[in-house]
């Protein structure tokens, strides 16, 4: 099965993906019941997860009945435990929405929830990141997951999602990181898809953040808090659930 995710995450164009694969996947779950991880955002257990990934999938990932990731379970967590997000009714702008967040952060926002992506054919309304079409203090949220490593200007983006959000309100911008860099890696003259495959973890990938990420965020104009969730949750409950043991969540807020 890991073989297959990652070829077709590799070869078959990412709109395709995003419309048809939660079908299949949804009818494979029925040879995972079980008990022994849980999925908090569409709260079903399973014998395990799915593997995800391109080159080197990661075991116990993929939820087969809402299609979270290991970013998204965590998110989900952040959202419910530490936020006022599921009492309230945010304005909230979702760019690149994700499958597993889509129906049920429009069932509980309704008008208030706008999705946006340049290319995604999940999204509301087609938008460069780099000129948000939105007036400044615009949104009480804005959640812009791994997608800053995909453009080509990543502090002019990150300044955008500053300014369309409200003072009072915060953005979520998680990104890949690798931990064993001090500093994000960037080479514009890697332009082989195979080699930025290598470098960059994805051929349509500019840069891979280091430990740095969260000064980054700082440096385009956001004040910064970093959470350490997997220490507030516990290791054994993080890992039934299959939580990204290492990931810090930026709340970024003006």
């Amino acid at each position: 099965m890991k073989y297959i995710i990652s070829w077709v995450l590799r070869f078959i164009p990412r709109k395709f993906i995003q419309l048809f694969a939660h079908r299949l996947i949804k009818i494979y779950s029925i040879f995972l019941r079980g008990n022994k991880v849980h999925c908090p955002v569409c709260d079903h257990s399973f014998s395990h997860f799915l593997p995800y990934g391109r080159l080197t999938p990661r075991e116990n990932a993929l939820c087969p009945s809402c299609l979270s990731l290991e970013r998204h379970r965590l998110m989900y967590l952040y959202l419910k435990n530490e936020t006022s997000f599921f009492t309230d009714k945010p304005k909230l702008l979702h760019i690149a929405p994700e499958y597993c967040f889509i129906d049920r952060f429009e069932k509980h926002l309704g008008d208030q929830y706008i999705t946006a992506d340049i290319e995604s054919p999940l999204a509301k309304v087609k938008m460069d990141l780099h000129d948000i079409p939105f007036p400044d203090n615009s949104f009480d949220a804005v959640f812009c997951n791994h997608v800053l490593e995909h453009v080509k200007d990543d502090v002019r983006c990150m300044q955008e999602i500053r300014r369309v959000l409200k003072p009072t309100g915060f953005a979520l911008c998680q990104s890949p990181q690798r931990y064993d860099l001090a500093t994000t890696y960037e080479d514009a003259s890697i332009t082989d898809p195979r080699e930025r495959e290598i470098h960059f973890l994805q051929d349509d990938h500019l840069r891979i953040y280091g430990r740095d990420y969260g000064t980054q965020l700082e440096n385009s104009g956001f004040n910064v808090e970093q959470v350490n969730l997997i220490e507030k949750l516990g290791l054994e409950e993080s890992k039934r659930m299959a939580l990204p043991l290492e990931e810090i969540i930026y709340v970024c807020r003006k």
